[in-house]
């Protein structure tokens, strides 16, 4: 998520600005900050973090480099106390003490946390590096030989990334001495690297055209969100026009429910489009052209019954109607127009070439009647183009230059440039990328109504549809969404993507700024009396998030009796000392079991313990009646198989449980939780808040 690092121009964060071009993230720096004050970090949001460590583990929080912020607690832990010992290199006097600790530190050591590289070594390598000549001086000695290898080993192996920082920032005396960029000027620390790096053939700044054109027959899912995405960024990359039109040619399966759906999925995505339009806006001109090319001898009028012409076109034997006269196929297209029972026999068929290998060129259909009411505009009409038909014609009136479609359309590509050139029209390029495929996931539209129809779904907003609606209702921020798609480009390689890596960017969104909270299973707990607690239950104000200020505040009641999960009572054993999470420790002194159930935890606080000797850390919350009931819903994939062949029946690979609900309890803050707020339930995943009442209207509850 871009963001702008705002700082005093003589004192430049060198480790935040290292930091963020290590793991890629784009910053706009604004040096405007008046002398003295804490670099600050803003958020498009308008929520920010002040302070050089806050913004620190913001930023390891989000990489994708493994155990960047370290491996678990106890090693995250030391991340933090080497960025609070960081600023003793800055001190002057205690420069060279420092150096002389960490050298001994590192003489057995090959970073400076665990066996991998951490934001700790990044941020203690580039608070030397900004010392300028005196840490140079030392360097080329042999006073602080481990400290010295370690700084050497660093830099050669991430000079290119880290020594673009230190040119800008550092002078040969040190942090803030070099020129820094001029007040509010956008500098990308480095390249986005969502964007995909792919032009379109022949395309001209200025000049470019692309349609974004979904079929109102459903809403629109992830999918036909990679395809609304490339347009909108093919058209702001040539600063081009993005028309939005809907390919609304088939009455049956089509609503106006879908239509505004749609517009509002595409406002959703951020999706900015310079003219919303209707194929059906072309009805008049499009039977226009199929009369013209009739009586050109380039259409004829077909009334072979489907299966016959379907089997037909297989084997390449032309239909008996190839060869009518043009009176004969104009008298047949006017009872089609009409709708009467004979036109209602008959299709209208391109006359393009029987023989070729191609089988799209084998005389595609152009018109069907279908006598169902339009969504726009009735029962004017009696006969409707298909879109093999209708978009290339469309495409060619409304200025498109560059058609965005998915591969899986690569074989029609040399017919929709055929009707082009039997229309008499402008040729119009078309660009091809993979379509987007997920594991465990039916993105066709008719299968998912299938879901809607047959109530397996609330509706086409249900958390388990791949919907922009369902995923965003789920949980998903649409930044990740946009990230997910973009890193993927307008690649033509055909990818079956899992779900994880879209959660995953999600996670690296919603976890810097999210709310925690505590809950333990109603069914699936145990009571821990603490024989030295509290004589009567008292309140500490708590940050909702540690790390994040803007989350707020919480208040925590603590007690002699505490609720735990099951699964942490069974976990523990007798005269084992525990952290208990926002408290301390305490030893478990005894465990009391009826009928092979854990019934009872007994024990006393130990609050001067460690909780780096601690094995288990537990959740927690006070037996009061305070606590807030909960219902912790979870899903799982409508199909069991991952991915489905073409032979394969979606019904036969339907998943028999896809929702799971556990009754909880929660601590009492969770009674002021906002409709859609996402939370972190501290041990138990990401959550959203949604109100009970919003899921009877489907699940009767």
């Amino acid at each position: 998520m871009e963001a702008t690092l705002a700082f005093s121009q003589d004192s430049p964060p060198i480790s935040i600005i290292c930091a963020a071009k290590f793991v890629g993230l784009p910053l706009t720096i604004d040096p405007s900050l008046a002398s003295g004050l804490a670099p600050t970090l803003r958020f498009a949001s308008g929520e920010s973090l002040h302070g050089v460590n806050p913004i620190l583990l913001y930023i390891a929080s989000g990489a994708t480099i493994p155990c960047f912020s370290g491996k678990n607690d106890i090693e995250f832990g030391h991340v933090v106390e080497w960025l609070e010992y960081v600023p003793i290199f800055l001190s002057g006097s205690e420069f060279e003490n420092a150096c002389l600790f960490v050298d001994g530190f590192l003489a057995s050591r090959t970073f400076l946390v665990g066996h991998g590289l951490t934001i700790a070594d990044i941020v203690v390598w580039s608070n030397l590096a900004g010392i300028g000549q005196r840490w140079e001086s030392l360097r080329k000695s042999k006073k602080y030989q481990n400290l010295v290898r370690w700084f050497n080993s660093i830099d050669s192996e991430y000079s290119d990334t880290l020594n673009e920082v230190l040119a800008a920032y550092v002078g040969k005396r040190g942090i803030g001495k070099s020129p820094a960029p001029s007040l509010k000027e956008k500098v990308h620390v480095s390249k986005d690297p969502s964007a995909p790096e792919v032009d379109l053939p022949g395309a001209k700044v200025g000049k470019v055209c692309v349609r974004f054109a979904p079929e109102p027959s459903g809403y629109l899912h992830i999918g036909h969100a990679k395809a609304g995405l490339l347009n909108k960024y093919f058209a702001e990359r040539y600063q081009g026009r993005l028309i939005v039109r809907f390919d609304d040619t088939n009455p049956s399966k089509e609503s106006n429910e879908f239509v505004e759906n749609v517009l509002k999925d595409i406002e959703t995505l951020g999706i900015k489009y310079d003219a919303v339009t209707y194929t059906s806006d072309y009805f008049p001109k499009l039977m226009e052209m199929a009369g013209s090319l009739i009586k050109q001898g380039k259409a004829y009028i077909d009334d072979t019954p489907k299966e016959q012409m379907r089997k037909e076109r297989m084997d390449g034997i032309e239909s008996r109607c190839r060869n009518s006269t043009v009176e004969e196929n104009l008298s047949l297209w006017n009872e089609m127009v009409n709708g009467t029972e004979r036109g209602m026999q008959c299709c209208v068929r391109g006359k393009l070439d029987m023989q070729d290998p191609n089988k799209s060129l084998r005389d595609p259909v152009y018109y069907r009647c279908n006598i169902d009411p339009h969504h726009r505009v009735g029962s004017k009409y009696k006969v409707y183009p298909t879109y093999d038909f209708a978009c290339p014609f469309v495409d060619a009136l409304e200025g498109v230059t560059h058609a965005l479609r998915s591969s899986e359309y690569h074989d029609r590509n040399a017919q929709y440039y055929r009707i082009l050139q039997d229309m008499g029209l402008r040729r119009v390029e078309i660009y091809e990328f993979s379509r987007l495929n997920m594991v465990y996931t039916l993105l066709s539209k008719r299968k998912l109504l299938w879901f809607v129809q047959n109530k397996k779904v609330e509706d086409w907003t249900d958390p388990r549809f791949p919907t922009v609606q369902g995923i965003v209702r789920r949980g998903l921020k649409i930044e990740a969404l946009i990230q997910f798609i973009l890193q993927q480009g307008a690649s033509k390689n055909l990818n079956l993507m899992e779900w994880d890596k879209l959660w995953t960017i999600n996670k690296k969104i919603i976890d810097p700024l999210c709310a925690r909270h505590t809950a333990v299973l109603k069914d699936q707990r145990v009571i821990f009396t603490l024989t030295n607690g509290p004589e009567k239950p008292f309140v500490r104000i708590l940050p909702r998030h540690k790390k994040f200020v803007g989350a707020g505040k919480k208040a925590t009641t603590f007690a002699n009796r505490i609720w735990l999960d099951y699964a942490d009572a069974a976990a523990i054993s007798k005269g084992e000392e525990v952290t208990l999470m926002d408290w301390g420790n305490a030893i478990v002194k005894e465990i009391k079991v009826e009928s092979g159930v854990i019934t009872e935890l007994v024990g006393e606080l130990h609050l001067e313990g460690s909780v780096k000797t601690t094995k288990l850390k537990i959740t927690w919350l006070a037996d009061i009646e305070e606590l807030v009931p909960l219902s912790l819903v979870e899903f799982d994939y409508l199909i069991s198989k991952k991915k489905l062949e073409e032979d394969d029946d979606f019904l036969e690979n339907l998943n028999p449980c896809t929702r799971r609900e556990n009754p909880a309890l929660g601590d009492a803050n969770m009674m002021n939780l906002k409709r859609g707020e996402i939370i972190q339930l501290e041990r138990k995943g990401y959550y959203r808040s949604w109100p009970r009442d919003l899921w009877k209207r489907y699940y009767k509850e």
